[in-house]
């Protein structure tokens, strides 16, 4: 038998073993802090001035986290972005494309609790992006870095969405 044909049964075996026996773990499971983010999952909802914010985060799977977002202003889609949080080799990330730009990785820097921050410094702004769960069951998120020099930010308060 060549080696080429033994790695297809090998992969099946690792494969089986992970899923039927109890407590191993397979190698591309989500990391414990990929789990520890599982409490941003769920339909958000805020408004800021005169725009109407919608935040959209599937429950974690396969080791990730999916979103989505979307401003309205006069009852027109203004902006929107597709998300994800992920873990690599190098750690986890946060992925954001806004209106369908190319996808700009923030890495995760601080993780305590029911609060994460993720970092790009080389990115133009925002920089940083942080959510935080509070006691209430709402949920904030802040964009922030440098412009021209000084530190600037933007504040997003979400309530869970009515349910329809």
């Amino acid at each position: 038998m060549s080696e080429r044909s033994l790695l297809l049964p090998l992969s099946a075996l690792l494969v089986v073993c992970a899923v039927l026996l109890p407590g191993v773990r397979a190698e591309n499971a989500a990391s414990p802090a990929v789990e520890q983010l599982a409490w941003m999952s769920g339909a958000w909802e805020g408004t800021a001035g005169r725009a109407s914010l919608e935040e959209h985060w599937t429950p974690l799977a396969g080791g990730t986290l999916f979103g989505v977002s979307r401003t309205i202003v006069g009852g027109k889609t203004v902006a929107f972005e597709f998300l994800r949080i992920e873990e690599r080799g190098d750690g986890v990330f946060y992925v954001a494309q806004p209106n369908g730009r190319p996808p700009t990785d923030f890495k995760l820097i601080k993780l305590e609790g029911l609060s994460v921050v993720f970092e790009n410094l080389a990115h133009d702004f925002p920089q940083r992006i942080l959510y935080r769960k509070n006691a209430d069951g709402t949920l904030d998120a802040r964009v922030e870095g440098e412009r021209n020099g000084q530190l600037s930010g933007l504040d997003f308060h979400f309530r869970p969405a009515k349910k329809e």
